[in-house]
């Protein structure tokens, strides 16, 4: 692969000096170009296994990024070339990416002298809540029209669905496991009132806003002083809940084990790290939380976890055709888990409801 002549269809400045693999992402080929010129750049190799509309991705991309920079702006910030992402458009065609024919490219500035964390905990934490908080908040008057990059990526009665239409269709023959039936029995009760959101966005009640959608603490940039400098990887920034922005980070953060481990017993929903990430989200969003958006946090820190067990319930019956599994029962083990923090995380939804009160 020739990386410098890709480099060179995009409108950089100086010439390639190296080109060496970036970072560990595990969607996109990722590679950091140096450069003498003044700036150097990360080149990326879109999946189009995952992002099938690429023009769509990043007119997404174009515009946030576009958005955030003139609130920025507006604030009176300054730095910014450290606080929003800047990609680079293609010499040929003038968009932020480049096909080959076969793969599709795109180009950013790197923001130097700029560290990502993977540390989960309360502090870590709260600074997350409040970043993505007011991403969305500074994005909550974006004049674009914005696509799903992933359509109906956090869509419930979707993965209900699914679950039902696995379960019938039993492809691999394991619904003969008491164990399998029993999780499909014990999530039935639970499966009208996680498909909530759907329901009060179709009554009007709930509306859909531009969020992150993969809110992780590794999902920031932070300066040498330990400060937030901007949010990255925008691939799944599209319109969704809000709920998408915070269970889905309570999620894994509040786990104090991997989503996959077979340590059941260990598995407590963390309210210290509920209460960090909700105290930085709420001091953020709170110019355009609405009441319903507000008052149904503690179902979106339930949601999320009863929704991935109820996709790695569903591919564990139908063979394991969607998710890479390590051993045959990594998936069930996967659901045992994400049964365990829903459950945990349900017991406490009262907590959560007076915590979110007294803010």
């Amino acid at each position: 692969m020739d990386y410098p002549d890709i480099a060179a269809r995009f409108e950089i400045t100086g010439k390639v000096l190296s080109v060496k693999p970036f970072g560990n992402g595990l969607i996109n080929d990722t590679l950091l170009v140096r450069t003498d010129g003044p700036d150097d750049y990360v080149l990326q190799r879109i999946n189009q296994g995952i992002f099938r509309d690429v023009d769509l991705l990043q007119h997404n991309i174009d515009c946030v990024t576009a958005h955030l920079r003139h609130k920025l702006e507006e604030a009176g910030e300054s730095d910014l070339e450290r606080k929003v992402l800047r990609f680079l458009p293609c010499r040929e065609t003038g968009k932020t990416y480049w096909t080959d024919g076969a793969s599709w490219w795109r180009m950013s500035v790197l923001i130097r002298d700029a560290f990502t964390f993977e540390t989960v905990d309360p502090e870590y934490s709260g600074y997350a809540g409040a970043a993505f908080g007011r991403f969305e908040a500074l994005l909550a008057d974006i004049p674009d029209t914005l696509g799903e990059t992933i359509p109906d990526f956090h869509n419930m009665e979707l993965r209900a669905r699914q679950l039902h239409e696995a379960a019938e269709a039993d492809a691999a023959g394991r619904l003969s496991n008491p164990e399998v039936r029993g999780m499909l029995d014990a999530m039935l009760p639970f499966e009208e009132e996680m498909c909530k959101a759907e329901r009060l966005h179709r009554e009007g009640l709930l509306p859909k806003r531009i969020c992150h959608c993969d809110t992780k603490v590794n999902n920031m940039l932070f300066d040498a002083d330990g400060k937030v400098l901007c949010v990255i990887d925008l691939d799944t920034v599209m319109p969704s809940f809000v709920f998408s922005d915070f269970g889905d980070f309570l999620r894994t953060a509040a786990n104090p084990v991997a989503e996959d481990s077979p340590e059941i017993e260990k598995i407590d929903f963390r309210m210290d790290i509920f209460e960090a990430f909700a105290r930085g989200y709420i001091s953020s969003a709170k110019s355009f939380l609405t009441p319903v958006e507000r008052e149904n946090l503690p179902y979106a820190a339930c949601l999320f976890p009863y929704m991935q067990a109820a996709r790695f319930l569903a591919d564990y019956i139908n063979g394991d055709t969607y998710y890479k599994i390590a051993y045959p029962e990594h998936n069930l083990v996967r659901t045992r888990n994400q049964l365990a923090l829903f459950r945990s995380a349900y017991s406490k939804v009262p907590e959560m409801s007076a915590l979110l009160e007294s803010l």
